[in-house]
């Protein structure tokens, strides 16, 4: 390890033993930053009233306030550390934990980032927080609620170098490494890693929430990060904030454990590229999910994984194996029309040229497609994957075969049902054409991958389609909340 400091020696020998949450270091060191009775060493800006001590917690609770850390220990000017913190929020508390960032009388603070403390809030029209708890706000973003309000949880900030690492409770949620030349969304806010303080955010008088066991552990200047990567700065990792920043999730909903990638190398490719994963089982006959004790099975593996967890219903025969029950334990369930029977009974897959045949009328095919999809969209599904997916003898026709009409019925059917179409990175489809007139007509979009080995990719087509099609954080799909699932609300019926 690195020489320690003289100061930084002193700051450590002067601190209470504790337990360490460490990041490749074995030593103690942690120092008490509240001392439970009093907020003696913390200053509070504009609305200092928004914070108080109620048995053993600051309680934050009022109008917009940032209560900063100014107190002796490190000479409250961290670099390298070790931070840790116990929070409870209420429901729709929007709060937050900041860290390099300096006193600022009034405003949100400029300098530094933020950890987002946010389970519920939501807002006017309908809108709901989609960074939440553990977001490093605006930088990489966490899309799914990992704790719930009213129980204590622990946020743990760890700063090597130009590496940020986040931990909610014992997950590892956020791995940021900071490129050498940082790309800021919002120039009014610093967002770089450096060095300073750290505070806790005050929102709004709606939310309420409360931190206890506040502490941290200095670390040497000196330390270096420990991931080997370093990030290239190119429009897609621009992209990714600039998105992130404007709301817009972002997530690759479609992601498959395939070719060999595991679990651990899909969420380490997650964290590294800041884009949020939705990795999912597929549900059919032969599949690894078809029953209830399958599911069961396969979701108690994916316990305590930073991602969403999603069922792929194949073929029609998906709702005959598993029950509703099952299927709404999933963050969210998506289905094609890939697999169906034709009007003659002959069940096909139509990316396998061999099933599908020779196509003598293609005119007839395609409304039959179209029929097709309209009943998938009756199924109690969130998301319409492989959208405008033909068979690989019609695609040179593509655009013709895909005519106003058709495109119609299937964007009605998908408003009608409340389903979500999905932008697909894989097969670039819809096409644009598709895409403004269904969210001119009001439809929701997901992003996905729909990767055939363990290669991923970056979200390209969707983000095209963002910038070629206006799209913004109102058109894009998010999970409902339990209770309001489709498989909850839908009635359970079989399509053809």
């Amino acid at each position: 390890m690195s020489q320690m400091t003289r100061r930084e020696a002193m700051a450590l020998l002067m601190a209470a033993p504790a337990a360490a949450y460490a990041m490749n270091d074995d030593s103690t060191g942690w120092i008490e930053l509240f001392d439970g009775k009093t907020l003696n060493g913390w200053k509070a800006s504009e609305h200092q009233g928004t914070f108080s001590v109620v048995d053993g917690k600051i309680h934050v609770h009022g109008e917009r306030s940032h209560l900063f850390y100014v107190g002796p220990a490190h000479n409250h000017d961290f670099k390298n550390f070790d931070f840790s913190a116990e929070v409870m929020t209420r429901p729709a508390a929007n709060s937050g934990i900041y860290f390099h960032t300096a006193y600022q009388q009034v405003g949100w603070p400029s300098a530094g980032f933020e950890v987002q403390v946010n389970n519920t809030a939501g807002g006017a029209d309908g809108y709901v927080e989609r960074k939440k708890t553990a977001s490093l706000y605006s930088v990489r973003n966490v899309y799914k609620q990992f704790v719930p309000d009213n129980e204590w949880f622990t946020i743990h900030i760890q700063v090597r170098g130009k590496e940020a690492k986040i931990h909610l409770n014992d997950m590892l949620v956020v791995d940021y490494v900071e490129p050498e030349h940082p790309y800021r969304s919002d120039l009014a806010f610093g967002r770089v890693l450096n060095h300073g303080t750290f505070a806790i955010q005050g929102h709004d008088p709606g939310s309420e929430s409360f931190f206890r066991n506040i502490r941290v552990r200095p670390l040497p200047d000196n330390l270096t990060q420990t991931s080997t990567y370093h990030p290239v700065v190119d429009e897609n990792f621009k992209e990714i904030i600039d998105y992130g920043t404007e709301d817009i999730p972002v997530v690759d909903y479609h992601v498959h454990l395939k070719g060999g990638l595991t679990i651990d190398q899909a969420l380490e490719n997650s964290r590294r590229l800041g884009i949020f994963y939705g990795v999912a089982i597929n549900c059919g006959l032969g599949f690894p999910v078809h029953d209830d004790a399958s599911v069961k099975q396969y979701l108690e593996s994916m316990k305590g994984q930073p991602c969403f967890v999603a069922l792929q219903a194949e073929g029609r025969e998906w709702m005959t194996l598993t029950s509703p029950e099952s299927v709404a334990k999933f963050d969210y369930c998506f289905t094609d029309a890939m697999t169906f029977r034709d009007d003659n009974g002959k069940r096909m897959r139509i990316w396998i040229p061999e099933e599908v045949g020779v196509i003598q009328d293609k005119q007839a095919f395609m409304d039959m497609l179209v029929r097709r999809i309209e009943g998938v969209m009756k199924e109690p599904i969130d998301i319409y994957a492989n959208a405008t997916y033909i068979p690989d003898q019609l695609q040179p026709e593509y655009d013709v075969l895909w005519t106003p009409e058709r495109m119609k019925r299937v964007i009605d059917a998908a408003i009608e049902n409340d389903v979500a179409i999905e932008i697909n990175n894989r097969y670039k489809i819809p096409s644009p054409q598709f895409i403004k007139a269904a969210k001119a007509a009001g439809a929701k979009f997901s992003f996905g991958t729909n990767n055939a080995g363990a290669e991923l990719g970056r979200l390209e087509y969707p983000f095209q389609m963002v910038k070629e099609c206006g799209l913004k954080w109102q058109n894009i799909f998010v999970p409902k909340p339990a209770g309001q699932k489709p498989i909850q609300v839908k009635k359970w019926k079989m399509s053809v």
